[in-house]
């Protein structure tokens, strides 16, 4: 049963209600602009997922020996690195990842 305001798109037409769009018209350009910046997307979450798991493993537990040679704070960097560097790194690659999403969905046309 519709509410007052009547079918939303999806109901009307029978379709799935579509994900975020990428203006710039319909049709095969449209597309290439949304496998474009999907693709992007895709690409920069890689790229931060593999810095993400490369600082913790490997500047935790890989080279922690020869880091520890070094001390931050009093304690020895491999341990740092594990234990705070590795939270630093995150809430960093948290922050690129969300300026980088706004460049990408403005060049994109994502509303």
């Amino acid at each position: 049963m519709a509410d007052s305001q009547g079918p939303t798109h999806g109901e009307a037409s029978g379709e799935a209600p579509s994900s975020p769009s990428v203006t710039g018209g319909g049709g095969e350009g449209g597309d290439r602009s949304h496998r474009a910046y999907w693709r992007s997307n895709l690409r920069l979450m890689a790229v931060l997922l593999a810095v993400w798991f490369v600082v913790p493993f490997g500047l935790g537990i890989v080279f922690v020996e020869p880091l520890n040679a070094f001390h931050l704070a009093g304690f020895p960097l491999g341990f740092w690195f594990a234990q705070q560097g590795a939270i630093y790194v995150f809430f960093v690659l948290v922050l690129i990842y969300a300026l980088w999403m706004r460049r990408l969905d403005h060049e994109h046309g994502v509303e």
